[in-house]
């Protein structure tokens, strides 16, 4: 059976002892399970030419390469490597792959004979690709563009009638990712700097996740701190060259652990509040994770105060305050959104907001109060400093 958030249970709740997302470094005497995924990943300039070779060695014949409308001229490079091989483009990736979407290519999948998808853009692109999957089982190769970390995941979401749904399934995990630098050189600021804090909350969610481990929280701090030492570099115009490339292939690396990070332990308040206003109100996914993360760190604060830690740690210079201000420090700097209001959340849907995150919590090491988490939301409107 799939692992959903909502089935993730608290150690204490059940028992256990706690897991360990309280420990700087691992001390040999807490009990933890960590479950591994496989998955090939190809990492380096240029590697976008292994492709070909990589959906022969999945037996695959046809594939469908996957994008957005935006990202079709990455997508014709992805197909123009295949050949022969390529089935088609289809270029209808959207936000939260709404479930009609999701139908559409799976329809385009079937008609073509496809028997293995190329996802070439972000997690749009591969939230699609294992919306194909979830229910033909076509194997998927990722080709990421943004630093999303959707790829290295084997969670699945889909959004019908403004209510995002995510779960878990092994058959929707990419079975190779490929990460080109090339392929995010023309990758605008405005995208990576909130993709990049997207990735970010993935990590800092693993630290004080409900079956957090010693392996998990190790790659996640890691994540942090390869993400927060490149995106500056990153979103800065006057850098060109090989130094803007080293910056892009550290942020992927950092990417990559988000993603590894994220499929190891379960989702927080962080990720549910995020899942409800991008489901629900529209808003872009990668900002809305940028805006929330601040609040939804500073909101469980005194609960994971090992965790904050450890993101100050990882945050270099951006954590010399506690673990929420530095990672809205992080935004600013990178020019990203820092309140709802910015991304087109409107006011009077705060209250509706607060409503829909508190049913079916995720578990979190803060107890979920619907007060707290309106006053939270107010405060994320205004972009005011997280408290």
């Amino acid at each position: 059976m799939s692992r959903s958030p909502e089935m993730q249970r608290s150690p204490q709740a059940d028992g256990a002892d706690a897991g360990p997302a309280a420990a700087l470094a691992f001390d040999g005497r807490t009990r933890f399970t960590y479950t591994g995924f496989a998955a090939r990943v190809l990492f380096g300039d240029g590697s976008l030419a292994a492709l070909p070779d990589e959906v022969e060695r999945l037996g695959a014949r046809r594939a469908l390469v996957l994008c957005t409308p935006e990202q079709r001229e990455a997508a014709e490079r992805a197909a123009a490597q295949l050949g022969d091989r390529a089935a088609g483009i289809h270029d209808r990736a959207a936000m939260h792959v709404p479930l009609e979407t999701a139908i559409a290519a799976r329809d385009e999948a079937a008609r073509l004979g496809a028997d293995c998808c190329v996802a070439v853009g972000g997690g749009s692109t591969v939230g699609l690709g294992k919306a194909i999957a979830l229910t033909s089982g076509l194997p998927i190769v990722a080709v990421p563009s943004t630093f999303a970390g959707s790829e290295m995941t084997a969670i699945w979401g889909l959004t019908e009638g403004g209510v995002k749904k995510t779960g878990r399934d092994p058959k929707v995990l990419p079975r190779t990712v490929i990460y080109d630098p090339v392929m995010l050189e023309t990758l605008p600021a405005k995208i990576a700097g909130p993709s990049g804090m997207n990735a970010i909350a993935h990590c800092v969610e693993a630290l004080y996740a409900v079956d957090a481990n010693p392996i998990v929280s190790m790659i996640a701090e890691e994540g942090i701190r390869a993400l927060a030492e490149s995106l500056p570099t990153v979103i800065d115009t006057a850098v060109t060259g090989e130094q803007r490339r080293a910056a892009l292939g550290l942020a992927q690396y950092g990417a990559w652990l988000a993603g590894t990070a994220l499929n190891g332990v379960s989702m927080a308040i962080h990720h549910k509040l995020c899942h409800t206003l991008g489901g629900s109100f529209n808003l872009g996914h990668a900002e809305t994770h940028t805006v929330v993360l601040p609040y939804a760190t500073a909101y469980n604060r005194e609960a994971a105060p090992q965790a904050m830690q450890r993101i100050r740690r990882a945050l270099g210079r951006f954590g010399d305050g506690d673990a929420a201000t530095g990672l809205q420090a992080l935004a600013r700097a990178l020019g990203a959104p820092t309140s709802l209001r910015e991304i087109g959340m409107p006011a009077d849907g705060l209250d509706r907001a607060a409503d829909l995150a508190v049913q079916n919590p995720y578990w979190n090491p803060r107890p979920i109060e619907r007060d707290a988490i309106r006053s939270m939301l107010d405060d994320a409107w205004h972009g005011r400093a997280p408290r």
